[in-house]
């Protein structure tokens, strides 16, 4: 992660408007995975840990929240566009990114319906599992690094058992799971590029 992303991440926490939207944008990104997963449910075959995974994808949607509200009350009370950075970049991140990898699964793999659908969770998820391993623990280090009382530490023991579930699941798909992973992953970086660019553009307009 470059440097200048961490200078952001200094200003962005120095700054209680700034603070709360990135919260409140965190807390959209992870409502939004939580509200994929489940389209992506089987209505009748729906193993445990995928409701165990949507279920704690919305507890982490609910922390940050209860996170922003240490910044003072009233705060980025809904996820409209004005308390969000990147607004439409971030609410399109993991649709985007799903649409991606559908296509990929489709053209390439021949996956269709339930398989495609359940495939397309997998790889989506790792891939975001995968950014979360990296973006929150340089979020945290920040937030002790300005003396905040603001910690993600919880959410990043989750991401990680996560992360590591969805990889023992992708080894039970295809013997080229690793290959189905990396398009996923190369796919999801460019969108975080974009996403990472616009929100540094937010914090600097917004922190003048």
């Amino acid at each position: 992660m470059a440097i200048n992303f961490n200078e952001q991440l200094d200003t962005i926490i120095d700054s209680v408007d700034l603070h709360a939207k990135w919260l409140n944008t965190l807390s959209m990104l992870e409502n939004a995975g939580a509200r994929k997963i489940k389209q992506c449910e089987h209505p009748v075959f729906v193993p445990e840990d995928i409701l165990k995974h949507a279920a704690e994808e919305s507890r982490h949607a609910w922390y940050l929240k209860k996170q922003l509200r240490k910044l003072g009350e009233g705060l980025c009370p809904t996820y409209e566009p004005q308390y969000l950075l990147a607004p439409l970049t971030s609410m399109r991140y993991l649709h985007r990114l799903d649409i991606m990898v559908c296509r990929y699964l489709k053209k390439e793999h021949g996956f269709r319906s339930d398989e495609l659908k359940y495939s397309a969770y997998l790889l989506v998820t790792y891939a975001i599992e995968v950014r979360a391993d990296e973006l929150y623990p340089v979020y945290q280090q920040a937030l002790r690094s300005r003396k905040s009382s603001i910690s993600v530490h919880n959410i990043i023991t989750e991401e990680q058992q996560h992360l590591a579930s969805m990889e023992a699941q992708l080894q039970k798909l295809s013997p080229k799971w690793k290959d189905l992973c990396d398009y996923a992953c190369h796919q999801e970086a460019k969108l975080y590029e974009e996403w990472r660019s616009e929100v540094m553009d937010d914090v600097t307009r917004l922190a003048v």
